[in-house]
Order: C-alpha cells, then structure tokens, then sequence
C-alpha cells in the first residue's frame, strides 16, 4: 500500500479507524470521511501520532447518504493525494429489535448509509478506476449480509445489498482490472457494537455469540491480507468462512461460469 491513495468512509471509528490506522503504518497516502468534524479530527490525530512519517492525512466531513456531499468529499481528497487507488467502505449504522417495534426510520436509515452511502462512493470513484485499468473497491458487509438474523430486519437487508452490488461490480469491473473485494466481519469490538447491544433481543446476543467477539485491528487485519491477496470475500474466523461456503456452495463455479459467458458476449459485441 506504500505511496497508494486509500480513502476510507467510516474511518473516524471502528473498523475503518482500525484500517486507517494499518493503511498509514503501511505507507499509504491515506484519506478520512466521516459525519462528525471533531471526531474525524481526533481519529486522524490519532493516526498521525501512531505512524510518525507516514504521509499526511486528509480529512473531510460528509453524510454517505448525500450523494452530492460524498462526491465532493472525495473530489477534494483527491485533489490532495491524487485518484483514489483503494476505495473501502465503512461507514454503516446498525438497530437491532424485534421487527415490529422498529420505526420505519431504522429500516431507511440502514438503507440510505450502510447501501446507498456505499454505492454513492463507488460510483465517485469507479470511472477513473475502469479508465486507468487499476484500482480496488472494498466494500464492509457483516456476517448479517451472509444469513438473515433474528433481530435484524432493518440491518440485514442493507448488507445483503452490498453482497449484491458486489457481486455485480465484480462481473462488470474484473475485465478493466478493478478489483471488488466484500467483507463479513462477525462481532466487533467497537462503539457501533456497544450502541447495538442497548437495544439487541436476547435471541440475537446468542445467535451472534458464536462467532466470537473480534477486534477491529484484527478485521482490519483480515481485510487487507484479502485485498492483497486479491479475494473477492473475506470472511474474518471459521465459522463465517464455514457459513459463506455451505450458504453460497455454487458461488465460485457461478461466477466462473458467468464471466465466461460475459467475456464471449463481449467479445462478439466487439
């Protein structure tokens, strides 16, 4: 990652200021958007202070959800530190609870950050990427966007989403040397969790406890490793890597078999 652009949404907690901090360590040319000025500010200070040398970090504040807003937050990054080279989504909301108690506000508010606020960021930065024949799309699901939870009829939903987008991207981008990689972290030890277990029903403490409780360094660790390895999925501990291949078991061969098909049809188009 050392000199690359890697611009991370969602990097002023959590996962994505677990992989800020790794990505500057690394060397990287590394860019920050979140909601709130003052926590973007104390997270990159933090950053910085961990990895003294590294290059300097970019900040800018910015709804995912405000497509225009994003879109300008990434202009201006960029305008610092050049094209994005690694685009990682992380920015994501969570409200467990029984589905009839929930207000419609959690279901779109899942929808709007953790979906729309994704797509709107690949699609700042998709075009340059296809145009210069390199760049990688990492997109932070949850173990929720693998199997429908009992309590998670707002959240599930919006990472099944992302599995989706993802697996389209991946079919469209591959041939102009874009790389899409999806994560499902299980549990993670970080504030959007404590938030989430104010409000999590007892079923769903039990079924998310046996995947264990992870760090963020440790996701943010398991992330990179697929991105370098060039895995389309990452899926942090055995039992979610388990799940993603008995819930998925055709998957590989289908998208074998699909870019075959994609490539010929496009071949004969051309």
């Amino acid at each position: 990652m050392r000199d690359r652009h890697v611009l991370i949404t969602g990097g002023s907690s959590g996962i994505g200021l677990a992989l800020a901090r790794q990505a500057s360590a690394a060397g990287a040319r590394l860019s920050l958007i979140a909601r709130d000025p003052a926590r973007l500010a104390a997270a990159a200070a933090g950053v910085r202070a961990s990895s003294p040398g590294a290059p300097e970090i970019v900040t800018a504040a910015a709804d995912v959800a405000d497509a225009v807003a994003l879109a300008a937050a990434i202009r201006s990054a960029e305008a610092s530190h050049g094209p994005v080279d690694i685009l990682i989504t992380s920015a994501g909301v969570a409200r467990p609870g029984y589905f009839e108690e929930l207000p419609l506000a959690a279901f779109t508010e899942a929808m709007s950050v953790n979906y729309f606020g994704s797509l709107h960021a690949v699609r700042a930065v998709a075009p340059a990427m296809r145009a210069r024949r390199r760049g990688s799309i990492v997109l932070i699901s949850s173990g929720a966007g693998l199997v429908g939870l009992f309590g998670y009829t707002a959240y599930a939903p919006s990472k099944f989403a992302l599995r989706g987008l993802a697996e389209a991207l991946r079919a469209e981008l591959k041939p102009a040397g874009v790389a899409v990689t999806i994560v499902y972290p299980p549990d993670t030890d970080t504030p959007q969790l404590a938030e989430e277990n104010l409000t999590k029903p007892a079923e769903t403490r039990a079924l998310t406890a046996a995947a264990g409780l992870w760090s963020a360094e440790a996701v943010a660790r398991a992330t990179f490793a697929g991105v370098r390895d060039g895995r389309f999925v990452v899926t942090p501990g055995w039992q979610l890597t388990a799940l993603s291949w008995l819930h998925s078991l055709l998957a590989p061969v289908l998208r074998w078999s699909f870019d075959r098909t994609a490539a010929r049809a496009g071949r004969t188009k051309g």
